[in-house]
């Protein structure tokens, strides 16, 4: 009986010996050589791994880069060029600029301007609210206030103001990584260059319905008037679909669009507030 389980001990300590030397074969045999510069561009990158450049995190991003000839739509928006340009170093080819982006909230209804007409007493999620129905006001368009962007937000760039019911970016704090824009089941944030000293000019708006409807569901909706797109040099805004927008490619910030829209749902932010005009006879 003893030898019998010695010599099963035997055979299956051999055994395994076997299969570890033919395990360790295929493995060296089969064994892909990894390119020493993804560790090295994992390290220069910010490790958030958010998402933001389109790879399921930082270290794909560097395994795309280094496979790839060019950094052509190879991005890290919360490194931005100083990242980049690092990367391009280890790779040895050139960086490619991107003008800085913002998250933008394309929804100004708030609870003063778009007032509810029914009460939602279920999971409070935009995403569930959104597949259950069009949100607990007339505008089926608009932001549903649950905070999906907040909680997307690795960075605490987002905020819901309780007055208004509707986020709030930090530009200071708003990386571009676009996470609060793919949480928002409306599409109500925007990915925007973030324009010089912070500036832009957007609609805050995105509703579609013809004018009398969208404005009877929200006071400060957009009506598709088109008297933007006619007083805009740089035809830098469209109207389709009854909604007007702005391409902040070609907007050159004159704000004329701004004062001429009837219900100001055009926006524009971070601005300096210039000292009023004197009127010609009350000059000292």
């Amino acid at each position: 009986m003893t030898n019998t389980i010695i010599w099963t001990i035997v055979v299956l300590a051999g055994l395994g010996l076997v299969l570890a030397f033919v395990l360790y074969l295929i493995a060296t045999k089969f064994k892909v050589e990894e390119d020493p510069r993804i560790d090295e561009i994992e390290k220069v990158m910010p490790g958030a791994n958010c998402g933001g450049c389109g790879y399921a995190g930082c270290r794909a991003f560097a395994d795309a880069a280094v496979k790839d000839t060019t950094l052509e739509g190879h991005f890290c928006p919360v490194g931005g060029d100083e990242v980049m340009t690092k990367v391009a170093g280890i790779l040895g080819i050139e960086a490619v600029k991107k003008a800085p982006q913002v998250a933008v909230v394309r929804c100004n209804g708030t609870c003063e301007n778009r007032p509810k007409t029914n009460i939602y007493d279920g999971a409070q999620t935009c995403r569930i609210k959104a597949a259950l129905y069009s949100g607990d006001t007339a505008c089926p368009y608009g932001c549903l206030g649950c905070g999906d962007c907040v909680a997307a937000c690795q960075f605490g760039a987002i905020s819901m103001d309780p007055q208004t019911g509707l986020p709030v970016v930090d530009d200071s704090k708003c990386t571009g990584c676009g996470a609060c824009s793919k949480a928002c089941p409306k599409h109500v944030i925007e990915l925007r260059n973030k324009g010089p000293r912070s500036m832009r000019v957007f609609v805050s708006c995105i509703n579609k319905d013809k004018g009398a409807v969208a404005r009877k569901a929200c006071s400060a909706a957009c009506i598709g008037c088109g008297k933007c797109a006619k007083v805009c040099a740089q035809d830098a805004i469209t109207v389709q679909d009854n909604v007007a927008y702005i391409d902040f490619t070609k907007c050159k910030l004159c704000k004329k669009c701004v004062a001429e829209c009837p219900t100001g749902a055009i926006h524009a932010v971070n601005f300096p507030v210039l000292p009023p005009k004197k009127e010609a006879g009350n000059e000292q």
